[in-house]
Formats: structure tokens, C-alpha cells, sequence
């Protein structure tokens, strides 16, 4: 994956921009490309400027139910140029962690849908059903008609030894009717029941980063994404440099509160940061100043001084935020601290 991102706990800048900077792309789905039915306003235009940059664009996901080619033609109905190779999903992950541990036809368990059943039979591996004596691991994934009776027997061979790896631990999947339970409810059902931790596929684990830049390719790559605690983490984690965008779940409350291994590398209103140079924020004590703007600390709460661009302001908020965290262990009140418009 190349070379590991020192560890910092503020924001970085670049001279160039990124899409000249990085050659792959790894853009999480929902909040970054699409919300819900909707593409984010202008997310088509920033994928194919970043294209016509040359860099290489991947679109991962930890949805496991979905295969590639039903994730392709929606990105395609919505005006984003997309391919079955360039979707990587963490049911993809999850079959190479199994096969590179079992080998070619191993009988595996499947827990899961559609995406997660395809996904292991790609691999050459034989997906058998969770009664199956011969069975020599389990693989599980979000499946809506996953019966219960299924999950019980599962969770049993577990508890008596059979290696189990997870697509993802995400709690929460956004619905048509709002937010409702994800795998990581069955992933914390099965693992207390049994005593066992997983082997995890999906953001933050590496599995799904590393599956990507082996399907699509790139030696600098940069993953793009909304979730501190899944998509940022997972970067960190696996040395990978990444850019926060703000058009999904991470708001300023999220954000001031991220801890040091949350923190992106770059931030950006959305995926025209792409496109962009990025100046650094100049941290001073807990203070911080970035292209205008002044921000200091003010008692729990930060006081912000100054006029100038947007991602300007919420960097340089991030980063007096993150430095009053690190000093006093405690994230700064955002009552009454407005961003520009």
C-alpha cells in the first residue's frame, strides 16, 4: 500500500491538487457519491474531472448484499460513469481473506445475500449452507431474508470452533423508512454469544482498502469518504492518506470530537476538494489560522475571527478544535458556532 502516513494529528497541505497528487481514488458511497436515491450535487462532474486528471476512481462500499454490477448501473443511472470492476465491495474482501487462507474450492458457510453468495463463488470457493457438516469456515453479511433459525446455527458452529469472517461491523444502514439495524447488530449478536471476535473485512479493517488497489490499481492511493469512524479510520490504519468530505454524516459536532486516529489528512466541502490545493491550517497552541479566518479558544468553545473561503474555516476550526482536544481531553463545545454560507 506504500509507504505508512506519519502520524499527525492535524491537517495536511498539498501544493498540487489531489487528483494530480494521488493516481487512485476510493470513494465511499453513500454521503460522498450519492445520498439515498440522489446523487450529491456536482459528485458526477468532480468523478469525471478526476478521470480526465488520469487518476484512477474506485467506488468501495461495506454493503455486502449488493454484487458490483447492481452498485455500477445505479452510479450509472445517476450520471457517474462507473463499471463492474470499478466497484469493490467488502463481500469481495471478505472472500479474499477466506481464500487466501483456505485455497480454491473450500467449502464456506454463507450468512448474507445476493452480493455476499456472488462474491465467494468468484473467489472459487463453494458456498454451502450453514447446516453443511463440511463447512470449513462461515462468512456473514447484511441480508434482509437471513432466516433466524440460520443465525442460531451459525452462531453454535462458531462457539464450537468454525472460523468466522464478518463483511463489515457497521451498527447502522440508512433505509428507505430511516436508519436500521446493519450487520454489526448480528456481528455483536454472534460474537457474545459465542466468545469470538471475527475476522473483519470491511471499514476501518484493512481487507476492503487492500482489495481495492489489487482490482484497480495505483501506487498513491487516497481514500475519499464522509465517516470518521469507519472510512477515515480504516485510511490511518492501513497508512493511506484521506479526504473527509462534508456531504454525508460527519456534521461539526463530529467533528470537532474526532479523535487522532479519525482525523483526515485533507477536508473539503465535498468532492470538488478533488480539484483543489489545500493549505495547511498554522496551529498555535490551541488556536489556529487558515486563509483569513482566525479561530481561538474561548473558555469550551472556539471564538472565530476573520472572512475568507469556506474549507478554509471549517479547517482551521478542525484544527484549533483537535489541538484544544489533545491539550485538555475534552472536544470544544459548537454552541452558537456557525459555519459561513
Amino acid at each position: 500500500m506504500g509507504a505508512p502516513t506519519p502520524d499527525r494529528t492535524g491537517l495536511a497541505g498539498s501544493d498540487a491538487p489531489l487528483q494530480e497528487v494521488y493516481d487512485l481514488a476510493m470513494l465511499d458511497l453513500d454521503g460522498v457519491v450519492y445520498v439515498g436515491p440522489d446523487a450529491v450535487p456536482g459528485a458526477p462532474d468532480h468523478v469525471a474531472a478526476a478521470r480526465e486528471a488520469g487518476m484512477r476512481v474506485a467506488f468501495i462500499t461495506n454493503n455486502a448484499s449488493r454484487p458490483p454490477s447492481t452498485v455500477a448501473a445505479h452510479l450509472t443511472e445517476l450520471g457517474v460513469q462507473a463499471d463492474d470492476t470499478d466497484v469493490v465491495t467488502s463481500a469481495q474482501a471478505a472472500a479474499r481473506v477466506l481464500l487466501e487462507r483456505l485455497g480454491e474450492g473450500a467449502r464456506v458457510a454463507v450468512l448474507g445475500a445476493e452480493g455476499l453468495l456472488q462474491a465467494v463463488r468468484e473467489a472459487g470457493l463453494e458456498a454451502v449452507d450453514v447446516e453443511d457438516d463440511d463447512a470449513v469456515a462461515l462468512v456473514t453479511g447484511y441480508g434482509p431474508d437471513v432466516l433466524w433459525r440460520d443465525i442460531m446455527r451459525g452462531a453454535v458452529r462458531v462457539r464450537d470452533g468454525l472460523w468466522w469472517v464478518a463483511s463489515n461491523t457497521d451498527m447502522s444502514i440508512p433505509t428507505a423508512y430511516g436508519t436500521a439495524p446493519g450487520h454489526g447488530v448480528l456481528v455483536d449478536t454472534v460474537r457474545r454469544f459465542s466468545e469470538v471476535e471475527p475476522v473483519v473485512a470491511g471499514k476501518p479493517a484493512r481487507p476492503l482498502l487492500d482489495e481495492t488497489v489489487r482490482r484497480v490499481g495505483g501506487a498513491r492511493p487516497l481514500m475519499v469518504g464522509d465517516r470518521l469512524d469507519t472510512d477515515i479510520e480504516g485510511a490511518r490504519s492501513a497508512g493511506i492518506d484521506a479526504l473527509l468530505v462534508l456531504t454525508g454524516v460527519t456534521g461539526l459536532p463530529e467533528l470537532v470530537a474526532a479523535r487522532p486516529e479519525e482525523r483526515p489528512t485533507y477536508l473539503a466541502s465535498d468532492l470538488g476538494g478533488l480539484a483543489a490545493t489545500h493549505e495547511a491550517p498554522e496551529v498555535d497552541g490551541t488556536g489556529a489560522r487558515l486563509g483569513g479566518w482566525t479561530v481561538s479558544s474561548d473558555g469550551g468553545g472556539l471564538r472565530v475571527e476573520g472572512q475568507g473561503a469556506v474549507d478554509d474555516w471549517w479547517r482551521a476550526v478542525a484544527a484549533a478544535a483537535w489541538a484544544h482536544l489533545d491539550e485538555t481531553g475534552d472536544a470544544v463545545a459548537t454552541d452558537g458556532l456557525e459555519p459561513p454560507r
